[in-house]
C-alpha cells in the first residue's frame, strides 16, 4: 500500500462524519498548539545561551542562534499549519451546521406532508358548512326556547275589556244606590285619642315657637352688641380741654 494510501485509507472506505472529522481536527490542533509552546520555550533558552556566551565563547553562541533559526522555522511551518486546520474545522462546523438544519426542516416537511395526507380541502369547506349550519339551527332552537310560551292567546282582548267596563259599571251603581256598607258599620273613631294627639302636636310645635324666637332675639342682641362696639372703635377719642377763666 502506498503512503498516501496509509495515510487517508483506502478508496472504498467509508468517510467519516462531520463530527468525527471535527473531532480528529481539534486533537491534531491541540497537538500542534503544544508543539509550538515547546518551540517557542527552546528558542528562549537559545537566546539565552547566546546572550552569555556571547563574550566568552562564540562558537557556543553561534550555534545556539543556529538552533534557534532551526526552531523559529518548524514554528512558521506549525503556524501555517495551524491556519490550515483551523479554516478547515470553521468550515466543517458550518457544514454540519447546515446538515442539521436542512434535516430538521426535511423532518418538518415530511410531517406536515403526512399530515396533510388525510385531508381534502372541499372535504374541509363541507365540514364548515356543516359546522354553520348547525350552529343557526343551534342559535334558532335557543330563541324559541327563551320566548314565552303563548299559552291562552286565543282568547279576544276586547271581550275581556267589555266585561271589565261591566264590573265597573256594577260597582258604580251598587254605590249609587246604597247597597254598600252603612255608615252604622263602619268602626267608631276614638274622639278622645285625637284629641290627646291633637294637644301634643300643639304643645309640641309651640315649644319648637318658643325655641326659634328665642335664638331669633339672641342673634339680634348679638349682632347689636356687635355693631356698637365695632363704632366706638372706629369713633375718634374725644379729649377734654380745660378753659380757662375769664
Amino acid at each position: 500500500m502506498s503512503f498516501f494510501g496509509k495515510m487517508f485509507g483506502k478508496k472504498g472506505e467509508q468517510a467519516p462524519t462531520t463530527g468525527e472529522a471535527i473531532q480528529k481536527l481539534r486533537e491534531t490542533e491541540n497537538m500542534l498548539i503544544k508543539k509550538q509552546e515547546f518551540l517557542e520555550s527552546k528558542i528562549e533558552a537559545e537566546l539565552d545561551i547566546a546572550r552569555k556566551n556571547g563574550s566568552k565563547n562564540k562558537r557556543v553562541a553561534i550555534q545556539a542562534l543556529k538552533r534557534k533559526k532551526k526552531y523559529e522555522k518548524q514554528l512558521q511551518q506549525i503556524d501555517g499549519t495551524l491556519s490550515t486546520i483551523e479554516m478547515q474545522r470553521e468550515a466543517l462546523e458550518s457544514a454540519n451546521t447546515n446538515t442539521a438544519v436542512l434535516t430538521t426542516m426535511k423532518n418538518a416537511a415530511d410531517a406536515l406532508k403526512a399530515a396533510h395526507n388525510n385531508m381534502d380541502v372541499d372535504q374541509i369547506h363541507d365540514m364548515m358548512d356543516d359546522i354553520a349550519e348547525q350552529q343557526n339551527i343551534a342559535t334558532e332552537i335557543s330563541d324559541a326556547i327563551s320566548n314565552p310560551v303563548s299559552f291562552g292567546q286565543d282568547i279576544d282582548e276586547d271581550e275581556l275589556e267589555k266585561e271589565l267596563e261591566e264590573l265597573e259599571q256594577e260597582e258604580l251603581d251598587k254605590e249609587l244606590l246604597g247597597v254598600g256598607p252603612s255608615a252604622t258599620e263602619l268602626p267608631e273613631v276614638p274622639s278622645d285619642e285625637i284629641k290627646e294627639k291633637a294637644k301634643e302636636k300643639k304643645k309640641g310645635l309651640y315649644s319648637q315657637c318658643n325655641i326659634l324666637s328665642r335664638n331669633y332675639l339672641w342673634s339680634l342682641c348679638m349682632t347689636h352688641a356687635l355693631k356698637t362696639r365695632f363704632l366706638q372703635q372706629l369713633r375718634p377719642p374725644i379729649r377734654m380741654t380745660k378753659t380757662s377763666k375769664s
